[in-house]
C-alpha cells in the first residue's frame, strides 16, 4: 500500500485510493519499518534532532524543532534515556525497546499525514507497547491515518484500535469498524468468553492449531469457514469502483517533506561529523594508516641514490604511491561505507534526503578530520624520507595527486558501494577494478607494449594518470649518478637521464598538468556515477524478499515425558543480594553503572520462572550472568556482589556451564543452509557424550525433534532472510532443541516469544510448560506475556528500570502483595500487565510521571525478601554430585569430522559464496591473461616480466578479501558453541582450515593455467606446479593474516586497514620495487612470503631468458642494456637459491597459520587476563585468584573445599 515495493515480477489486483484517487503526491506519509536502522554513536536525543532538522520545513525555526523534539522524547517514554547513546552489538547503549521507541519518535518528527508503523511494539514491554498505541491513537484524534500491523496486543490496546483488517494467511477474515467485529463473529457462532482479550481470542480463531490431525482438520475447517463467510459478507455490500484489473506494481510517490538542498546539506554535514569523531577506532584507523605506510615505506625507500637501482626503486616509490597508497583508502571506504548505506537507503526511501546532499556532506564532513590531513601526512613523510626533488613546486603537485588520488578512492568506493551493498560483492569490484588500474599504470607492463585489445584500458586507468603525472614530475630535466666521465652528453650515461626512464616507461612528454586534470576528472565521474546508480539500481529491502511463513506447523505437536526428581536431579537456583555494577575504562577516566541492584530470589525446578521488567531493567544482563556469560575485557570489567548460587552451592564456571544452558534472543547461531534434522543431527553428535553411540545419539536426536513438536518441518531448510525456511516459531524450537540435547538441568532463555505472534507464542510456551514437567529449572524473560500464560508462570521476578527488585516470589503471591500496598488488579486485566503498569514510570506527562515515579518507590522501598521465604527443593545437594556434573568439551577427534561435514554441507549449499572464492584467484588470472600475454623477450619485457612476478603478490589481498567475505560469519557461530562448551579451539580452526584449502589448491591451479599457458612462461611440468604452490602459499598466508587479524579486533574496518598497511609492506619490499630496504626492515622481511615467492619465481622465469632491445636503446658499446635473464637477476639482487625460497615460502605458511591458530586461542582462552591476573595483579588479585582457583577445584573434584551457604554465613559472622 505504501508503493515500498517493487519489481516487474509483483503485481497487484484492485487499486489503493488515497482520499478517492491513486495519485499519492499531495500526502505527507511517513513508514516505521520492523528494523531500526539508527547511527549507534548518536544519543537518542541527537538522532531526533536530526532527525527534525531534515524533516521540518525551515519556516519552522530552530527553537521550535527543539521543542518539539523534546515533546517527542516526553511522549514516548524516552525521557530517561534521551542522553544515551544508541548503541551496538559491540558497544551497550539504549535497549531494544529504546531503539524501537526512538524509530517511531523519528517518523513522528516529519509530522506526516500518513503514519504506516509495521510491529512497532515487537520488543517492547507490554506498558511500553500500550503507551505506544495511546500516543498513536491521540495523533489519529488530532486528523492523521494511522496504519499499524501488530502481533501481541494486550487487552487494553484493542480498546484503542478504531478499525481492524484481520488476515489469515493473506486471506481477509474480517475488515471493518473495532466495536462491529466481536459482534460479526459473534453471528458466525464464536462468542467472545468473559475475562479473555479480545486480540488473542480473534487470532486464535483464524490461526490452524494442529496439536493432532484430528484438530489440524477442524481447525482448518472452521478458517475457511469463517474466510468464506467473508467473502459472503463482502458479496452483499455495494461494489467497489475501479474494476480488479491486475497490473504491475508500481512504486507509488508520496509526497515528499524535505527541506532545500543547502539544509540537508548542513545538517548531514554535522550529523557525519559527529558519527564520525564518535568512532575513534575508524577515525584513528585512517590516521594510522596514513603515518604507517608513509613510514615504513619510506623507510624501505629511504634516500634513494641515483644509481641504477635507485632508479628502480624510485618508480617502485612512485607506484607505491601512486597506486597502493590509494587501494588501502579505497578497501576501507568500501567497508565503512556498506555500514553507512543503510541510513541513506532508508532516508532516501521516505524522500527525506537527496543523493546530491548525501554525498557532498560526507565529503565535507570529513575535508579536515581525512581528507585533507590523510594524503597531507602522507605526502609530508614519504616524500622527503624517500629523497625526492626538494623543491616546493615538485612537492605540492606531488601533494595534489595524492590529494586526488584520495578523492578517487573514496569517491570509487561509493561506486563500488552503488553496485552491491554487502562488502562480500562491494570489496570484489574493487579489487578487480584495482587489479586493472595496476595491470594499465605502466609499471608492471611498459605501457605501449600491452596487447593492444586491452591497450585501450590505460586511458581510463586513473593510476596510469597519477603514476604518469609522479614520474614526469620526478625525472623530467633531471640526471642521475652515472658513474662514467662527462655527464649528460655522454652517450652510456643514456640510462641515467629522466627522458630516457620516461620513454622507457612510455608516458608522453609534458605528462603533469593534463593527467592531473584527468584525475579530477575521474574524480568527479566516480562521484556522478555513483549518484547515477543510487538513483537508478535502489537497494532491495528487507519485507521485498523472501521471508518465511508466519505459521508455526510445529505447534501442539510435542511429546513431553513426566520424569521423577530422581532421574532429572534437580536444581533450584538461588540470588542471595546479588548485584551487578559495570565499569568502562577508557584512556582517561573510569566509568562505573549500576546494573543490578542487590537481589535476592529463587528459581524453582518443575515450574516457569518469569523475569519481567521494562526496557533497560537489566533482564537480559541478568541472565548472562546467571549462566556466566558475562567476561570482562580490557575496556569493560563486570563488578559482582552476592552470590548465585545452584542448592546452596556456588560451583565453577564449568560446572555452571553444564548445569546450564541458555537460549540467546536471537537465532543467528543456526545456519541457513542446514535443514532441522541436519542442524539437531549434528548438534547431538557434537554435544552429547562420546560413550553414547553413534545410533544413539542421532534416536537422541530424533527423540528431541518429536518432543519439540518439529516433525513436520523436519527436512526443511532453516534459512534466513536470504532463503526461505522455517518461521520464526519453528527457529525458536531448534533453538531450544539444541540446547536441551544434553538434558540440562537449568535453561535461560531470554524473549523466546519476542516477534511471535499470539498463537506462536502460546505453543512456543507449551513446549517450555512441558519442559519444566520434566523437573527442569527454566528462567525466562517476557516482555508481552498473553493473558492466559500468568496462570502457568511458577516463580516471578520483577524489576524495575535501574535493576531494582520489586518483587519476587511464586506467581500466585503477587498479586495479593501489591494488594496489601494499595494496588487491586481488577479481575479483567491480565494480571502480568498489571505488574508491568505499576512498576514503570510513566514519561509521557510530567504530572503522571511524578505520580508513577513515586509509586514505583514505593514498591522498591516497600519489598523485602523476607515477605516470601525461600524453600529449597532441588534434589542436588553434596558438592561431590554438584562438581560431578561439569562437563569436559568434545574432544578433537570426535569434533572435527562433525564438524567439517557440517561445515561441506553448508558451505556446498552456498553456490554464491563459492563462485565468489574461486572468482577472485581465478579473476586474477584472467585479467593477467589478458595484459601480460604473451611475454616477449625485447627490452621493455625485462620490466614486464618482472611486473608479472610482482603481480602476483595481489593474491595476497585475495585471501584477506576471501577470509573477510567467509570468517567473521563463521567466527560468530563458534564463539556461540564455545560459549556452550561444546568444542575447543583445535576443532574449529582445522575445520576451516581444511574446507578452505581444497578451494585453495583448486584456485590455485586454475591461476597457473593462466599464469604458464596463456602468458607464456616456460612450459614445463616444473614452472606449472611452481606457479601453483606460490599462489597457494600466498593466498593462504592473506586468509591466515584474516583470521589473526579478524580475531583481534571485532572492528572489521580497523583490522581491514591494518591488514592493508601490513600486505602492502610486504608487496613494496618484495625485491622488485625496492632494491635497497634497510638492514632493520629486512630482518622483518624475512617474516613475508613474498619475498619468498619473488625470490623463487624469478629465478625459474629469468635463469635462460635473452634479451633483445632497438637501437635506440642500445648503449655506446652496441650491448642492450640487460641481455641476459642472470643480468636482470644480479640487477635486482634476485639471482639467488631459488629451492631455497621455495622451502623458505613453504615454512613460512605453516607459520602463518600457526600464529593465527595461536591469536584464537590466545583470545578464546583469555591468555591476556590470565597472565595478568599471575604477572599485575598484586598480593590482594593473587590471594583472590588462589582462593578462586582452590573454589573451583573443590567443586569439580567432589572435595571439601567448597562449602554450603549456611556455613559460610556462620563464617562472616564469626
Amino acid at each position: 500500500m505504501s508503493g515500498r515495493m517493487h519489481g516487474k515480477r509483483i503485481s497487484a489486483s484492485g487499486r489503493t485510493l488515497f482520499n478517492g484517487s491513486e495519485d499519492a503526491s499531495s500526502i505527507r506519509s511517513a513508514y516505521v519499518i520492523q528494523q531500526d536502522i539508527l547511527l549507534p554513536t548518536l544519543t537518542v536525543r541527537e538522532t531526533l534532532t536530526y532527525a527534525a532538522d531534515l524533516r521540518l520545513p525551515g519556516s519552522v525555526n530552530k527553537a521550535e524543532r527543539r521543542r518539539l523534539v523534546e515533546e517527542v522524547i516526553i511522549e514516548l517514554g524516552l525521557k530517561e534515556a534521551a542522553d544515551t547513546r544508541i548503541g551496538n552489538h559491540e558497544h551497550r547503549g539504549c535497549s531494544g525497546g529504546e531503539k524501537r521507541r526512538t524509530s517511531i519518535g523519528v517518523q513522528l518528527l516529519s509530522n506526516p499525514s500518513l503514519l504506516w508503523l509495521d510491529e512497532p511494539t515487537t520488543g517492547l514491554d507490554s506498558t511500553s507497547a500500550y503507551q505506544i498505541v495511546r500516543t498513536l491513537r491521540s495523533l489519529a484524534r488530532k486528523g492523521r491515518t494511522i496504519i499499524v500491523t501488530i502481533h501481541q496486543p494486550r487487552s487494553e490496546i484493542w480498546d484503542l484500535f478504531d478499525n481492524i483488517i484481520l488476515l489469515s494467511k493473506g486471506s481477509p477474515a474480517y475488515v471493518g469498524p473495532a466495536e462491529k467485529c466481536l459482534d460479526y463473529f459473534a453471528t458466525l457462532g464464536y462468542e467472545l468468553p468473559t475475562f479473555v482479550n479480545p486480540a488473542e481470542f480473534l487470532i486464535d480463531i483464524v490461526s490452524v492449531d494442529n496439536r493432532s490431525p484430528d484438530a489440524e482438520k477442524d481447525a482448518q475447517a472452521r478458517v475457511d469457514a469463517i474466510k468464506a463467510a467473508w467473502r459472503e459478507h463482502v458479496a452483499t455490500l455495494p461494489a467497489a469502483a475501479g474494476g480488479t484489473s491486475t497490473t504491475t506494481l508500481s512504486t507509488r510517490k508520496f509526497r515528499a517533506q524535505r527541506i532545500p538542498l543547502f539544509q540537508q546539506i548542513k545538517v548531514l554535514t554535522s550529523r557525519t561529523w559527529t558519527v564520525t569523531i564518535r568512532d575513534p577506532m575508524g577515525m584513528l584507523g585512517s590516521l594510522i594508516e596514513a603515518v604507517a605506510m608513509a613510514v615504513i615505506t619510506g623507510w624501505i625507500f629511504y634516500q634513494l641514490d641515483g644509481s641504477l637501482s635507485g632508479i628502480r626503486s624510485r618508480q617502485g616509490a612512485l607506484y607505491t604511491a601512486a597506486a597502493l597508497q590509494g587501494y588501502l583508502i579505497l578497501l576501507y571506504e568500501t567497508y565503512r561505507l556498506t555500514i553507512d548505506i543503510q541510513v541513506f537507503d532508508e532516508e532516501a526511501r521516505q524522500g527525506v534526503v537527496t543523493i546530491p546532499a548525501f554525498l557532498i556532506s560526507r565529503r565535507l564532513a570529513r575535508l579536515v578530520i581525512e581528507d585533507l590531513p590523510v594524503p597531507l601526512i602522507f605526502s609530508l613523510v614519504f616524500y622527503f624520507m624517500t629523497g625526492f626533488r626538494t623543491d616546493g613546486e615538485e612537492f605540492m603537485i606531488f601533494f595534489a595527486v595524492m590529494l586526488l588520488e584520495q578523492y578517487i578512492a573514496v569517491c570509487f568506493a561509493t561506486l563500488c558501494v552503488a553496485v552491491s551493498r554487502h562488502f562480500a560483492g562491494a570489496s570484489l569490484v574493487a579489487n578487480l577494478a584495482y587489479t586493472l588500474q595496476s595491470m594499465a599504470c605502466g609499471y608492471f607492463i611498459q605501457s605501449n607494449t600491452i596487447p593492444v585489445y586491452v591497450r585501450w584500458t590505460k586511458w581510463i586507468a586513473y593510476v596510469f594518470y597519477a603514476f604518469g603525472a609522479l614520474c614526469a614530475n620526478e625525472f623530467t630535466d633531471r640526471f642521475y649518478d652515472c658513474p662514467l666521465a662527462g655527464g649528460a652528453s655522454n652517450p652510456a650515461c643514456k640510462e641515467y637521464t629522466g627522458q630516457f626512464i620516461i620513454d622507457s616507461l612510455g608516458f608522453p612528454d609534458d605528462w603533469v598538468w593534463r593527467p592531473i586534470l584527468a584525475l579530477l576528472g575521474f574524480a568527479l565521474g566516480f562521484y556522478l556515477g555513483a549518484a547515477v546508480l543510487l538513483k537508478s539500481w535502489k537497494a532491495n529491502i528487507g519485507m521485498a524478499r523472501a521471508r518465511p511463513s508466519d505459521s508455526d506447523a510445529s505447534a501442539g505437536k510435542e511429546k513431553m515425558v513426566a520424569r521423577s526428581s530422581e532421574e532429572t536431579r534437580r536444581i533450584c537456583v538461588e540470588l542471595e543480594s546479588y548485584a551487578l555494577d559495570i565499569e568502562k575504562r577508557t584512556l582517561k577516566k573510569r566509568l562505573t553503572k549500576t546494573i543490578l541492584n542487590p537481589l535476592t530470589a529463587q528459581f524453582k525446578p518443575g515450574v516457569v520462572n518469569v523475569i519481567m521488567g521494562p526496557s533497560g531493567s537489566g533482564k537480559t544482563t541478568l541472565l548472562n550472568s546467571m549462566a556466566g556469560r558475562l567476561k570482562d575485557d580490557f575496556t569493560t570489567r563486570y563488578k559482582k556482589q552476592g552470590t548465585i548460587s545452584f542448592n546452596g552451592l556456588v560451583p565453577s564456571d564449568d560446572v555452571v556451564h553444564s548445569l546450564c544452558s541458555f537460549v540467546t534472543q536471537d537465532d543467528d547461531a543456526l545456519l541457513a543452509s542446514l535443514t532441522v534434522r541436519e542442524t539437531l543431527r549434528f548438534a547431538a553428535g557434537l554435544r552429547l557424550p562420546k560413550w553414547m553411540t553413534k545410533e544413539e545419539k542421532m534416536q537422541r536426536a530424533e527423540q528431541v525433534l518429536l518432543k519439540l513438536g518439529l516433525k513436520d518441518c523436519a527436512d526443511n531448510l532453516v534459512g534466513n532472510d536470504m532463503i526461505k525456511g522455517i518461521s520464526g516459531g519453528e527457529k525458536r524450537r531448534v533453538s531450544i532443541a539444541i540446547q536441551i540435547l544434553t538434558e540440562p538441568r537449568v535453561l535461560v532463555l531470554d524473549e523466546p516469544l519476542s516477534g511471535l505472534d499470539a498463537f506462536t507464542a502460546l505453543s512456543i510456551m507449551d513446549v517450555l510448560r512441558g519442559l519444566a514437567v520434566e523437573g527442569r529449572t527454566l528462567i525466562v524473560t517476557i516482555h508481552q506475556p498473553r493473558s492466559d500464560l500468568f496462570a502457568h508462570f511458577g516463580s516471578v521476578l520483577l524489576l524495575a528500570r535501574g535493576g531494582y527488585p520489586v518483587y519476587a516470589g511464586s506467581a500466585q503471591d503477587m498479586l495479593p502483595h501489591f494488594a496489601d500496598q494499595g494496588y487491586q488488579c481488577s479481575k479483567t486485566t491480565n494480571p502480568a500487565d498489571f505488574a508491568l503498569d505499576l512498576i514503570t514510570v510513566d514519561l509521557q506527562h510530567e504530572t503522571r510521571e511524578t505520580v508513577s515515579r513515586a509509586k514505583v518507590q514505593k514498591l522498591i522501598d516497600v519489598w523485602s525478601p523476607d515477605m516470601t521465604p525461600a524453600t529449597r527443593n532441588g534434589s542436588i545437594i553434596t558438592p561431590a554430585e554438584l562438581g560431578s556434573l561439569a562437563r569436559s568439551p568434545t574432544s578433537f577427534p570426535h569434533a572435527f569430522p562433525i564438524l567439517l561435514r557440517r561445515a561441506t554441507k553448508n558451505f556446498f549449499r552456498q553456490p554464491d559464496l563459492m563462485a565468489a572464492r574461486i572468482g577472485q584467484v581465478a579473476g586474477l588470472g584472467i585479467v593477467l591473461a589478458l595484459f601480460f600475454a604473451p611475454l616477449k623477450n625485447d627490452y621493455y619485457a625485462v620490466q614486464n616480466r618482472l611486473g608479472f612476478i610482482i603481480e602476483i603478490a595481489p593474491l595476497y589481498f585475495v585471501g584477506m578479501l576471501n577470509n573477510i567475505a567467509v570468517y567473521p560469519g563463521e567466527r560468530d557461530v563458534f564463539y556461540r558453541d564455545y560459549d556452550d562448551r561444546i568444542y575447543g579451539v583445535e576443532a574449529f580452526f582445522l575445520t576451516y582450515t581444511a574446507l578452505e584449502i581444497p578451494f585453495e589448491i583448486v584456485t590455485s591451479l586454475l591461476f597457473a593455467v593462466m599464469a604458464v599457458l596463456a602468458c607464456g612462461l616456460e612450459r614445463t611440468a616444473e614452472i606449472y606446479f611452481i606457479v601453483t604452490f606460490n599462489a597457494f602459499c600466498i593466498v593462504h598466508c592473506g586468509e591466515s593474516l584474516g583470521i589473526a587479524f579478524n580475531t583481534l579486533f571485532t572492528h572489521t574496518g580497523f583490522s581491514v586497514n591494518v591488514m592493508s598497511v601490513f600486505l602492502s609492506v610486504a608487496q613494496t619490499m618484495g625485491g622488485v620495487m625496492a632494491l635497497s630496504i634497510p638492514s632493520f626492515l629486512q630482518a622483518f622481511n624475512h617474516l613475508s612470503p613474498i619475498k619468498y615467492a619473488i625470490g623463487n619465481m624469478a629465478p625459474y622465469t629469468l635463469r635462460g631468458q635473452q634479451f633483445t632491445c632497438e637501437e635506440w636503446q642500445r648503449l655506446p658499446n652496441g650491448r642492450c642494456p640487460l641481455e641476459t635473464g642472470e643480468e636482470v637477476l644480479n640487477l635486482y639482487k634476485l639471482n639467488k637459491n631459488a629451492g631455497m625460497n621455495v622451502l623458505a615460502l613453504g615454512v613460512c605458511t605453516v607459520l602463518y597459520r600457526l600464529f593465527a591458530y595461536v591469536i584464537l586461542k590466545a583470545v578464546k582462552e583469555r591468555w591476556a587476563r590470565r597472565g595478568w591476573k599471575v604477572l599485575g595483579a598484586g598480593k590482594k588479585g593473587k590471594r583472590e585468584s588462589q582462593a578462586q582457583t582452590q573454589t573451583q577445584t573443590s567443586v569439580e573434584s567432589g572435595g571439601d573445599g567448597l562449602r554450603g551457604r549456611d556455613e559460610r554465613e556462620v563464617d562472616e559472622n564469626v
